[in-house]
């Protein structure tokens, strides 16, 4: 694109949530970018009348940069009444619908990356959608091999496996699935973050990460094994290191990041280290996408007691990769 701030897309997420709050925080703040959000302007408009946030709304997609107090809404209007905090199945499409949207606007060039406020996984299995998560959704829609990573200051974990019950995370581990997840993070810390040879810290998958095939071979049968041949090709890799010694001082000093086997692995430390300010990125996609660390909060949402740290940051991480992408 030809402007000199890129054009974000902020999906609004499920619209019993705290996803409206967010966008309408967002939009009284001072933001280097032309900024578009998709979702419902009879839902945000009513939000901001019960927070008491004056905001001008604009319909369509940007045209101007973001202005403190004026936000730019792309509407996808929503097929039921929305009451802040309780769910309703039928307006699951919606949802998925503002993610559609964003998505194919990135790959056509009309905008320079996507910024998703929280949806409700379990709303929308409800209405009957196969729904795993918003990384699986937006890999199937644009393409590409998608990872997740989130971010808290320099802390980065990236996860080898993402939303699956635990009992099939040890089928997960393939030599395949390994190899591949490590690639596109050792690319896009090099494309998008400008590291020029990433250090890349991987986790085991057993406790002691197998004690030496006692207490599993993942880690000799799997995981040695592709750190071997993918350091033979120059990758600067260590492990596997048993996750609770992996993020003492010492390793996070000598790390750029950090490769989880699964999901509740990683993220917990992340978590605990920047709640509320961290971000999610989505790699290895065609596209630049950002969102928040958090969930819908549906008993916070229209309560003015939210914190929109973490969408602050995803938008400005989204703006950072978008210059490099």
């Amino acid at each position: 694109m030809n402007n000199p701030l890129p054009h974000l897309a902020l999906t609004a997420g499920e619209p019993a949530g705290i996803g409206p709050d967010l966008c309408l925080i967002l939009g009284r703040r001072a933001l280097p970018c032309y900024l578009t959000v998709l979702g419902d302007p009879e839902t945000l408009e009513n939000r901001a009348e019960r927070l008491g946030l004056r905001l001008e709304f604009h319909s369509g997609r940007a045209t101007d940069p973001h202005r403190p107090g004026h936000l730019w809404v792309q509407p996808y209007p929503v097929a039921a009444p929305v009451t802040a905090g309780r769910l309703n199945p039928a307006n699951a499409r919606h949802v998925l619908a503002l993610i559609e949207a964003a998505a194919q606007g990135c790959l056509e060039d009309r905008f320079d990356a996507m910024v998703t406020a929280p949806v409700h996984k379990g709303v929308i299995n409800d209405a009957g959608i196969s729904f795993s998560g918003h990384t699986e959704f937006i890999a199937e829609l644009t393409g590409g091999h998608p990872v997740m990573m989130l971010t808290a200051g320099t802390l980065r974990v990236a996860l080898a496996t993402t939303h699956l019950p635990l009992r099939e995370v040890p089928q997960a581990i393939t030599p395949e699935r390994l190899r591949s997840v490590l690639e596109i993070l050792h690319h896009d810390l090099q494309a998008r973050f400008g590291i020029g040879r990433p250090r890349i810290t991987v986790l085991g998958l057993n406790p002691h990460a197998g004690e030496g095939g006692h207490l599993g071979r993942e880690e000799l049968d799997i995981i040695q094994p592709v750190i071997k041949e993918l350091s033979i090709q120059g990758m600067r890799l260590t492990g596997p290191l048993p996750a609770d010694t992996a993020f003492l001082p010492p390793q996070l000093k000598q790390s750029d990041a950090f490769l989880a086997m699964y999901h509740d692995q990683g993220l917990p430390v992340l978590k605990y280290a920047g709640f509320g300010h961290a971000v999610n990125i989505t790699l290895g996609l065609p596209i630049v996408r950002t969102s928040v660390d958090h969930g819908t909060a549906l008993e916070l949402a229209g309560t003015g007691r939210i914190d929109a740290g973490s969408l602050q940051e995803a938008v400005a991480t989204a703006i950072d990769l978008s210059r490099h992408a």
